[in-house]
């Protein structure tokens, strides 16, 4: 069935009106591939099934960040009792992000307003794989804030989001292998005088998404020392992107972000700059209902296809290699280590 398609009237990516337009799509807009959706599940299990038995994940105490998953890939074409019901279904629910440059966005100077980016096309990639139709897969706008709550109460399938697994999730949600490596970083206009993640921040505004690692780890760092008492971290929202619009307004001194994202947000508006390096190191994750195993391990045999085939590659030098370049770290897809 053919997509909803959304005529933008953006020219491009600079302004700080384009960016509050795409910020207030986030919040109002979905793209529905199929017309019918899926009723939501009061017990957290997706809708058409998902009730197989559930491994337990590493918790705090064994659980090391970026390999917070433990079930190996599923043989090829292997079913469980979810991957069977989105079958029946006859299409995959993501929710996705539809502002992030690069990753998951509508491109203004595309006529069609489908979604792009590195994220949209490992969702395609696994729509192809289950139902062998990339085009199987119906886009539902996720807020940063709402990525675990849409999972639990089975509104999506999956969130293939830049989101990135860590210990603390996994009492939340089930995180596939890694599929991309990248780090907090800071992002701040290019006259500033701050510096990076560092003493530079006092005194400063300070904008992350509720919900984030960024949030988490500026909270525990300042009541730590790491970095300055005075650095206000008070303004959150609920897109990453929206910390951009605060950042053009004036609203506040710095954002900090995934230095993925913040590349892309820096390519995007040529007045701001990544600030110092990346002061952590984390991997995205798809994430999935904890009751879905199956899926989980389904999703792990397409990110060790994607891998070797050499899709993955072409999607990072299509998408990314522009903002972070040939040789960064990230252009290597990250290895899987299972238990």
């Amino acid at each position: 069935m053919r997509a909803r398609r959304l005529r933008a009237g953006l020219k491009g990516w600079g302004g700080v009106g384009a960016m509050a337009a795409v910020c207030a799509l986030a919040l109002a807009l979905v793209l529905l591939l199929p017309l019918t959706r899926p009723h939501d599940r009061p017990d957290g299990v997706p809708s058409g099934g998902g009730r197989t038995a559930h491994a337990t994940q590493a918790r705090a105490g064994d659980c090391k960040d970026g390999d917070a998953q433990n079930r190996s890939p599923a043989p090829s074409g292997a079913d469980g009792e979810t991957v069977r019901a989105i079958k029946e279904r006859g299409y995959l629910t993501v929710g996705v992000d539809q502002n992030s440059y690069r990753w998951g966005y509508r491109n203004p100077n595309n006529s069609s307003g489908e979604l792009e980016g590195f994220d949209i096309d490992l969702a395609h990639r696994i729509a192809r794989d289950i139902l062998g139709d990339e085009t199987k897969v119906q886009f539902k706008a996720i807020p940063t804030n709402e990525r675990i709550p849409a999972i639990r109460n089975g509104r999506v399938d999956m969130v293939v989001r830049t989101m990135t697994i860590n210990c603390d999730r996994l009492g939340d949600v089930a995180f596939s292998a890694p599929y991309f490596l990248t780090g907090q970083q800071v992002l701040a206009p290019k006259t500033s005088t701050i510096k990076g993640y560092d003493a530079s921040l006092a005194g400063r505004r300070i904008c992350s998404a509720s919900g984030s690692t960024a949030h988490d780890r500026l909270a525990a760092d300042r009541a730590s020392g790491k970095i300055p008492a005075s650095a206000d971290i008070s303004t959150t929202v609920p897109n990453q992107l929206d910390c951009l619009v605060r950042l053009q307004l004036g609203e506040v001194d710095a954002v900090v972000t995934d230095g993925a994202l913040a590349a892309s947000q820096a390519a995007q508006d040529p007045a701001v700059a990544l600030k110092g390096d990346t002061f952590t190191k984390e991997y995205y994750g798809v994430a999935m209902n904890l009751r879905a195993e199956d899926l989980v391990r389904r999703v792990n045999r397409v990110l060790e296809d994607y891998r070797r085939d050499g899709g993955w590659k072409a999607s990072y030098d299509k998408w990314l290699s522009p903002t972070l370049g040939r040789d960064s770290e990230s252009a290597t897809p990250p290895a899987a280590s299972y238990r």
